[in-house]
């Protein structure tokens, strides 16, 4: 199994989160993950919210478009991304 799957135009991802970091960016896939690092502390949903925005620039699309499916308290989270209008190099349709 991936970190992603595909369902018609919707991306789903299996992201783990590593909050309080010194910077936001991707780290790679581990354990069938995409691991993320983000500067927001896991504290009255900042660490979503970053997250959330950081995903949309990822994937070119409105924060809107980037909807947390599982893992609100969790820092594996399941998010879909509906359409995305770019992708990056970890990921081909």
């Amino acid at each position: 199994m991936s970190f992603y799957q595909w369902e018609g135009d919707n991306l789903y991802l299996a992201v783990q989160v590593q909050p309080r970091a010194s910077c936001t960016k991707i780290m790679g896939v581990h354990a069938e993950r995409l691991k993320i690092k983000i500067t927001a502390p896991p504290i009255d949903g900042k660490a979503n919210a970053e997250i959330i925005k950081f995903l949309s620039k990822l994937f070119k699309v409105a924060k809107s478009q980037v909807q947390l499916m599982s893992g609100e308290t969790s820092r594996e989270k399941r998010f879909c991304i509906k359409s995305p209008k770019q992708l990056p190099e970890l990921i081909a349709k």
